[in-house]
């Protein structure tokens, strides 16, 4: 495949965790609010520990990663085919149509050259949407674990979760 990786702040299309690891939980034992409290903040910090997720850092849980450029940059194969239907075009109709030769084979070239640029942008489009995919994967994985360690953690102190 042609491309190559640069780096990039953010991926934008993750979801907003945050919302998605939210565990309600009903105290079964009579705690009171001070309890609730206690238990729940240290059910956090143990949950985060556990997944390696923090739904209160929420900016923080943005991975930095991949963006997928073609290579050659666009637009080389355009350039790159006019320069070479030019003198093709120039070399082919010979010293009385050299001029005209030359701008037919600039357009033809750029043309073609326009076509692999094309290509090499929609290879490393679909490069870079299998790439945000597992990021957003990834993510909903961490979420996940995050939600089940808070529960089973809230479970064991005595509290039904949903």
């Amino acid at each position: 495949m042609a491309g190559c990786a640069a780096p990039r702040v953010a991926t934008p299309s993750l979801p907003a965790a945050a919302d998605t690891a939210e565990v309600v939980a009903y105290p079964l034992r009579g705690q009171s609010e001070r309890q609730i409290r206690q238990d729940r903040y240290e059910c956090y910090l143990w949950a985060v520990r556990q997944s390696g997720y923090d739904p209160a850092a929420q900016g923080e849980n943005m991975h930095t990663g991949t963006q997928v450029v073609p290579d050659p940059p666009a637009g080389a194969a355009t350039v790159t085919g006019a320069v070479t239907g030019a003198a093709v075009g120039a070399l082919v109709t010979g010293p009385r149509h050299g001029g005209a030769g030359a701008a037919v084979g600039a357009v033809v070239g750029a043309l073609a050259g326009a076509n692999v640029d094309a290509e090499h942008q929609a290879r490393a489009d679909a490069a870079q949407a299998r790439y945000d995919a597992s990021v957003i994967e990834a993510e909903n994985r961490r979420v996940e674990a995050y939600r089940r360690a808070l529960s089973a953690c809230l479970d064991a102190r005595g509290y039904s979760v949903r």
